[in-house]
């Protein structure tokens, strides 16, 4: 430490401003460093404290959540529920449009249901029929629902429709 404060003394004060500018600019440099790490701090720890909160709400309210999914269920007709089997068949059925597609999704298995997905894609199909369809299906809720629904015009066509479709069905496990 005397070492360098002899270096410094022993400067001209020109060399000594300069130095002490620099120091203070080493300084300045650090404290932002600094400052802008206690500040993605703080950012991390109000984002970690909201989840954490979201998460305890969930948790409180599992028992809450697990009863109101017995009592949906209690109100199910298992005889009336579905396999992912006869989700397509159901669905291929009530899609008297040509042009579609149906394509199974894995299933998604809960403690006392099983819930089986299909994406239903049609194309070129007018709104009336599309609207068909959807009155159809909605006669067969709560057993079978659409989750997702996308409908584009097309290009060459805008009276003719493209849809794709995320429709489920509820299996009571057995």
């Amino acid at each position: 430490m005397k070492a360098l404060k002899a270096f410094f003394l022993s400067r001209l004060l020109t060399e000594k401003i300069l130095l002490a500018g620099f120091l203070l600019i080493l300084a300045i440099w650090g404290f932002f460093h600094v400052l802008r790490d206690v500040g993605r701090f703080g950012v991390d720890f109000r984002n970690t404290s909201m989840i954490l909160a979201a998460q305890k709400t969930s948790l409180d309210g599992r028992a809450n959540t697990e009863a109101k999914v017995k009592h949906a269920l209690s109100q199910l007709d298992p005889s009336r529920t579905l396999d992912g089997a006869h989700l397509q068949d159901d669905i291929n059925t009530l899609a008297t449009m040509p042009n579609n597609s149906i394509e199974g999704r894995p299933d998604e298995p809960a403690d006392q249901f099983i819930v089986h997905s299909v994406q239903f894609s049609v194309r070129k199909v007018d709104w009336s029929t599309l609207q068909q369809f959807y009155v159809a299906l909605s006669k067969r809720a709560p057993y079978i629902t659409i989750e997702e629904c996308s409908i584009a015009a097309e290009r060459a066509n805008p009276l003719e429709l493209d849809a794709t479709m995320l429709i489920s069905s509820v299996e009571i496990a057995k």
